[in-house]
């Protein structure tokens, strides 16, 4: 009895956490490659989840458990009806509504609405249903449920996306959910034949009522892993190492810390999980403030650390505090809220309120606050750590006055007050914690003295800064911690594209050869960044930039940060917001002579630009003698391969150039470039040029599709 009510609980975790996974990636080709259409399928599933537990909660409390199993029924015989619509393709584009989230929305409770809200409920349910047949405690079937989500998070990147194709893995999941449902009535019918026991209503009225303090407790206790989880994850794909994947490292120690907790595998006493979120706590806010990325691993490392502990600890005072099995229900309802709030604060929340990631550094002091034993609290508690802000920035300004190395003045400048912080104030978690806050507001004035940062700016793309750098008098443009363009502030050389897009590099001689073979003048780039392209443009020639964030052509159009489009292009320039395989659908047919994608150098790549569907869409908007060209630098993708098959499928060829060259003096960054074309000039003038290397694409070989893309095949493991 207990393996299948365990089993089941496992299912349906595996089931919830793939389903996810399978319909963002399935939405992304036809709805655009934006971040609002994770955010709202996230969100969708949150609502859901907390709906189910709601439903829990309420049926519980109301019915028998004769009639729960009764209701229970009837919704998975009814969720049977999804079966055959589930998966169905969408019409139309999310751009063209006017309410684009709310259209995802309802349109994701048509096509699998009744299955997840069903499958939400299932580990709050069935745990409820254990207590009815067996003595045992239930909770340990939570770490069960969280089990199913890790295995689900593994085995897809690992397995699942790399064996099957998107129609095979629905096909799969809807057996699958056949299969949970079985499972289910198995549960129901053992239910049915359990002796009845005391009602609920009986069993509570011999329990102390639950405060309002006590949900909230619960509710916080949720909020801050998850809001830590987030949080960890933005900070370090976005600030320290752009790698693809890297984002299931925090998710799977996230849910380790529940499988552990409710499992009852005390890995960390109390006392030691209490030293050990200190003493990270203050490494890591001396890696915060000081911007430290390097060594990589090793930051990287100490950033998930954190996560661990942190969530060790705040899941484990949940499963010391979990109530009796009669107040179950709403225990997981609270957890779930608590889950939901951090993550719609800081997916929806702080991207509107915050330039940078604020909400990390927050979610750090709170951990360290959730430690707080002593119920006293004065006014000490207050004043001592905002003391630890001002002699932060007496320091800071202290250190620009004298010519001192960037170690020694971080070390002056953090190293004392957080020794200070550490030695007094270590016994008092609100003092400590609060003083952390404090050197991290103090740091604000030291990292502007350093770093020149003019612009700062951030939505659901990402964060976006500015910086002066006077070593090499250039300004430039970062996304996170990924160059997006640069520009020289001298006049003279405004108009000379630097980075990867230097005239002396390979996007230089890609020009150079479409200029001397052009059959058609008109050039469309996927990608603003700086608008450092423009510079290339001719005045016969007629240029089109597709960039899907408002706010990367904000600053691209600001001539107090980058002057490019305002006065460096020789040819009209048009610019067209949203997202680029979405947009290029309705230009002309045989419209461009020259098509430059330059989308691939973060750790998030958008795999709906480098598919069979969309080189098929680029070549059918490519004149004769035209050709196409990728961008493909990146830290940790291997791309050249994914579109030199993609090539060879649509009958065309493609050279690869690799620039390894790196001058700061000229502003030149290394770059790989490919180039892809059928019958083209420009394209056989660049064969003849040095470095330039002919790929063999195979036509047998497994190419990347709307319906399959496997993104392990392409990692750098070195």
């Amino acid at each position: 009895m207990v393996y299948l009510f365990a089993a089941t609980i496992f299912l349906s975790a595996l089931l919830l956490f793939w389903i996810q996974l399978v319909m963002a990636k399935m939405l992304l080709p036809r709805l655009g490659g934006t971040p609002a259409v994770w955010n709202t399928c996230m969100l969708f599933f949150q609502v859901l989840l907390l709906a189910g537990y709601s439903y829990v909660l309420g049926s519980t409390s109301r019915l028998s458990v004769r009639k729960q199993a009764v209701l229970h029924g009837a919704i998975l015989l009814l969720s049977c009806l999804y079966l055959p619509l589930l998966f169905a393709g969408t019409t139309g584009s999310i751009s063209e509504t006017s309410n684009p989230a709310l259209w995802l929305f309802v349109y994701l409770i048509g096509a699998i609405g009744l299955p997840v809200f069903l499958i939400s409920t299932t580990s709050p349910l069935l745990q409820k249903w254990f207590t009815h047949v067996s003595a045992s405690d239930p909770y340990f079937l939570f770490a069960v449920s969280n089990g199913g989500s890790l295995v689900a998070l593994l085995s897809y990147p690992l397995f699942l996306e790399r064996a099957f194709t998107l129609s095979r893995q629905n096909q799969i999941w809807i057996v699958m959910y056949v299969v949970f449902l079985l499972l289910t009535l198995a549960c129901m019918f053992v239910l049915w034949r359990s002796p009845k026991r005391e009602p609920e209503q009986v069993r509570k009225r011999g329990l102390p009522p639950l405060s309002i303090q006590q949900r909230l407790y619960w509710i916080l206790l949720a909020f801050i892993p998850s809001s830590l989880l987030f949080g960890v994850t933005t900070y370090i794909t976005t600030e320290i190492a752009p790698t693809a994947l890297l984002w299931t490292i925090p998710l799977a120690l996230y849910l380790t810390t529940f499988i552990f907790a409710f499992a009852r595998k005390n890995l960390i006493p109390e006392r030691l999980a209490g030293t050990a979120l200190g003493g990270l706590a203050l490494l890591l806010t001396l890696a915060l403030v000081a911007n430290a990325t390097e060594p990589t691993a090793v930051i990287v490392l100490l950033h998930l650390c954190f996560l661990f502990v942190a969530g060790m600890v705040c899941h484990n005072k949940l499963s010391s505090d979990r109530p009796d099995a009669a107040r179950l229900p709403e225990f997981y309802l609270c957890v779930a809220i608590g889950g939901m709030i951090g993550g719609l604060f800081n997916t929806l929340i702080a991207p509107t309120i915050f330039n940078t990631i604020v909400e990390y550094p927050l979610a750090i002091v709170l951990a360290c606050l959730i430690l707080q034993r002593d119920k006293e609290i004065n006014r000490l508690d207050f004043l001592l750590p905002a003391c630890m802000a001002l002699v932060t920035i007496a320091l800071a300004l202290l250190v620009d006055r004298y010519d001192v190395s960037t170690v020694v003045g971080v070390a002056i400048v953090f190293g004392i007050p957080l020794v200070i912080t550490n030695h007094h104030f270590r016994s008092r978690p609100i003092r400590f914690a609060l003083a952390l806050g404090a050197i991290m507001i103090g740091s604000i004035v030291y990292s502007e003295i350093q770093n020149r940062t003019l612009h700062d700016e951030r939505n659901f793309f990402g964060t976006l800064s500015v910086r002066f750098d006077p070593a090499s008098a250039t300004r430039t443009l970062y996304h996170g911690n990924t160059i997006h363009g640069r520009q020289f502030i001298d006049p003279n050389h405004q108009c000379e594209p630097l980075s990867y897009f230097h005239r002396d590099g390979p996007l230089g001689q890609i020009f150079e050869a479409f200029n001397a073979n052009a059959f058609s003048p008109n050039v469309a780039v996927v990608g603003l960044g700086t608008g450092s392209m423009a510079s290339y443009a001719r005045p016969n020639q007629d240029w089109t930039f597709y960039e899907i964030n408002p706010a990367v052509v904000g600053i691209a159009q600001t001539a107090e940060y980058f002057t490019y489009l305002e006065k460096c292009a020789a040819a009209p320039v048009k610019i067209v917001l949203g997202d680029a395989r979405l947009k290029l659908q309705n230009a002309p047919d045989h419209h461009y002579g020259l098509i430059v994608l330059d989308a691939f150098n973060s750790d998030a790549i958008p795999i709906h630009l480098l598919t069979e569907e969309a080189v098929r869409l680029y070549m059918s908007k490519l004149a004769t003698g035209g050709m196409i060209a990728f961008h493909i630098s990146n830290r940790s993708l291997k791309l050249d391969v994914v579109l030199a098959d993609l090539a060879k499928r649509n009958n065309s060829i493609s050279l690869r150039i690799v620039d390894g060259e790196y001058n700061p003096v000229t502003g030149k960054d290394p770059s790989e470039w490919l180039v892809m074309a059928q019958h083209s000039p420009a394209f056989d003038s660049l064969a003849q040029k040095p470095n330039w290397r002919l790929l063999e694409g195979h036509t047998e070989s497994v190419a990347w599709t709307d319906d399959f893309s496997n993104i392990l095949s392409v990692f750098r493991w070195y």
